[in-house]
């Protein structure tokens, strides 16, 4: 018996996981600490009346004999992946609905869907980057390419020609960063792909919270896209599923190896592995896309907008450098007074009892910066915000 050897090759821990184990050890010696966590990117607003509704409904049927469902479809039941379709077709995007593919959230796809790879593919990522990204493909053995996403090039690399990947990650609106691609942006890197005949992994997990109109919020508004790109979002921040578990991945037809489709890959990997999303969880999902549920799932990302504008002001008045909040729920901050991320983590910890996430777990370009979330409540993100004022003023006094 011999074990996956680059498993070891990975960090000691998953960042999240460091990061509770130093706020566990901090409550340790300070049991009733007021701490407000704004760290890892969970929501905090309950699934809206319209979801809740329907999976109540779902559950009656699931009780009664005439109604109840067994195993389904592991692409997804028909009704998801057509409200799916329909709310694709809004933004001129147009896809069959056995291009849908329904899943427990993006991270699992993005994570299984190398599993269609050959371990000698070049992998593109840019740092800095959602973990996910990096580890999957330590875990399999890929060589990695960094591409530089800095404050110089708004934390948006460009494809770099003379750089030959076959696997390239975007993640837009960017986690940890806040950063959006344009359709000029998207363009290049469609174009770049194609020229190195390489598959894009297009992370749109975030696309909900876009308020520029300008902005594209799905890869395959570009014209091009569905020759070299796979889409993964996910209902975790849309819609409040971060423990419900709902996502969608899409794979073209038009996205083939040769002669070979990517898409039935996929489907043949998922038969296989994966035995689907449960029937209550998926009607609740459709009802995501209602006229009803949109609406009151509008109001919950407003919620958070709103958040990210308390957040912003408040770093504004410190005097502290940032980036996203506007197309985003994360905020990336320039760490004040000379200090590195996981300093700022420690300070932030021990002198205000906040929690947010130390950049250097993102990649090496991170290390001087920290993201903060906007999922928490109005009174918890405005009662962090004060106690970082009055740290930033205790600071400058010093000074």
């Amino acid at each position: 018996m011999n074990i996956n050897e680059n498993y070891l090759k990975l960090k000691a821990s998953y960042l999240f996981s460091e990061i509770a184990r130093r706020v566990n050890a901090y409550l340790a010696e300070h049991k009733d600490a007021p701490i407000i966590r704004m760290g890892i990117g969970d929501v905090t607003r309950p699934l809206v009346p319209a979801v809740t509704e329907a999976m109540t409904r779902a559950v009656a049927e699931m009780g009664c004999q005439e109604t109840f469902r067994g195993y389904g479809d592991e692409q997804g039941y028909g009704f998801l992946r057509a409200a799916v379709k329909k709310y694709y077709e809004e933004k001129n995007v147009f896809i069959d609905e056995d291009e849908i593919f329904i899943s427990d959230g993006a991270k699992s796809d993005i994570g299984n869907i190398l599993d269609l790879f050959s371990q000698n593919n070049c992998v593109l990522i840019p740092d800095p980057v959602y973990p996910v990204y990096v580890d999957t493909n330590i875990m399999d053995g890929r060589k990695i390419v960094f591409m530089n996403a800095s404050e110089e090039n708004g934390f948006l690399p460009m494809p770099d020609a003379s750089v030959d990947a076959d696997i390239i990650y975007i993640c837009s609106p960017n986690n940890p960063t806040g950063a959006a691609y344009d359709r000029k942006g998207l363009s290049e890197w469609v174009k770049y792909a194609k020229s190195k005949n390489a598959v894009i992994l297009f992370d749109a997990a975030y696309e909900a919270f876009i308020a520029d109109d300008g902005l594209p919020g799905s890869i395959f508004e570009i014209d091009g896209a569905k020759e070299c790109a796979i889409e993964f979002c996910s209902l975790s921040k849309t819609a409040g599923f971060t423990g419900t578990r709902c996502g969608y991945t899409v794979v073209p037809h038009a996205l083939k190896c040769g002669d070979t489709e990517f898409n039935k890959l996929w489907l043949r990997r998922q038969t296989t592995k994966f035995n689907g999303v449960s029937y209550i969880v998926q009607r609740g999902a459709e009802a995501v896309f209602s006229e009803t549920g949109r609406k009151q799932i509008k109001e919950n990302i407003d919620y958070y907008r709103k958040n990210a504008s308390i957040i912003t002001d408040a770093l504004d008045e410190c005097g502290i450098k940032y980036f996203g909040g506007k197309n985003s729920p994360y905020i990336w901050l320039k760490c004040p007074w000379g200090l590195e991320s996981w300093e700022f983590f420690d300070l932030l910890l021990n002198e205000i009892c906040v929690v947010g996430t130390p950049g250097a777990g993102f990649g090496e370009n991170g290390k001087d910066y920290f993201r903060l979330t906007a999922f928490s409540t109005h009174e918890k993100t405005a009662e962090a915000m004060e106690r970082l004022k009055k740290l930033a003023d205790k600071k400058s006094k010093k000074s």
